[in-house]
């Protein structure tokens, strides 16, 4: 249906009929500020006065009222609304943290019989998973040395996606602010809905950097009603090659499982260990299964601005209406000019 958002602008309508009425035409007598005598013999010859008074009637009073409704239409933003639409949403807020520390490039990830580093490994997975999450408000985070809010929560999944497949190792810092991350995940899901706060956190580290310890900010998560669940990246051996040979070491070993189980397990989340993709991927589809909170269906009734279509017909006709005028104008003047050569001969 066709809806006037702005509908109060049509009170204007009948302003041009009013002034013609009630206001008189601007004086043309000596009390001018500049007062040119010639000015009207002038403008007989260049036929403009002859131009208005040859001119049709349509011309003269229809068209340019049908200008100036198709203008007020304009302004009154007209938009045509199509069906309601039911919006299910889930009542989930979830907030992703992602570490981009320096440690995430380690290729100790196998990818379609590949070696890719941990964040590559991180967006594959979140990429499915991030599209399985309709109905869900998604908001990310990136840390390293600072966090930084790099999506709020929101409905757009595709956002979400395309910035984090755009993060990049390092690019927040080398080290590792958890209990930051955590701190800024809670200013932004606090004032979402009680049962409904979700902090899924990934890192591979230990904290290193930051102004708050990981469990200090736990603790703020555990009173505001957030649940954290917490992975921890990285696989447990690989070969490392040098000039000297080869040798197996823990990529993990700076892994700090403990402090994570504790944040988990404080708030009523739960802590996850992922050494693969297989395994990392599992846990993601196991973060799927949290038991959504109900609330009450919205209808969203799309909308679509037509202005542009009485504005731009609105322009049209002034241009054939100015075009129309030189024309006329033209013609008196030649005929004009032609009888005058004609009375001379």
């Amino acid at each position: 249906m066709l809806e006037l958002e702005w509908p109060w602008i049509l009170i204007a309508l009948p302003l041009p009929l009013l002034v013609y009425r009630f206001i008189k035409p601007a004086s043309s007598g000596n009390d001018a500020a500049l007062y040119t005598p010639f000015y009207g013999k002038l403008s007989s010859m260049m036929g403009e006065q002859s131009a208005e008074k040859e001119m049709p009637s349509g011309q003269r009073i229809i068209l340019p009222s049908l200008i100036w409704l198709l203008l007020l239409f304009a302004a009154s933003k007209p938009v045509w609304l199509g069906d309601p639409v039911e919006v299910q949403d889930s009542g989930r807020d979830l907030m992703m943290a992602v570490d981009l520390s320096g440690s995430m490039e380690i290729n100790d990830m196998v990818l379609n019989g590949r070696q890719v580093d941990r964040l590559r490994a991180t967006k594959v997975v979140m990429n499915d998973f991030i599209e399985r999450r309709r109905g869900d408000r998604l908001g990310l985070i990136l840390f390293g040395t600072q966090a930084y809010l790099q999506t709020p929560l929101t409905f757009d999944r595709e956002t979400v996606r395309t910035l984090m497949n755009e993060s990049g190792i390092g690019m927040a810092g080398n080290k590792t602010a958890i209990g930051d991350a955590l701190g800024l995940a809670v200013k932004h899901l606090r004032k979402r809905p009680e049962d409904s706060r979700v902090l899924i956190l990934l890192t591979d580290g230990a904290n290193t950097a930051g102004e708050i310890s990981p469990l200090q900010a736990a603790q703020i998560a555990k009173e505001e009603g957030i649940r954290i669940y917490a992975i921890g990246l990285g696989a447990e051996e690989m070969v490392e090659r040098s000039f000297f040979g080869s040798r197996r070491v823990n990529p993990s070993a700076d892994l700090d499982e403990q402090t994570l189980q504790e944040m988990a397990g404080l708030t009523g989340g739960k802590y996850f260990r992922a050494r693969n993709i297989e395994e990392l991927n599992k846990i993601y589809t196991l973060l799927d299964q949290l038991e959504p909170v109900v609330q009450e269906e919205e209808l969203f009734r799309p909308s679509k601005n037509l202005f542009f279509w009485p504005l731009g017909l609105a322009l049209l006709l002034s241009l054939l209406l100015a075009v129309q005028k030189v024309n006329l104008r033209r013609a008196l003047t030649e005929w004009k000019a032609g009888k005058g050569r004609a009375h001379h001969d």
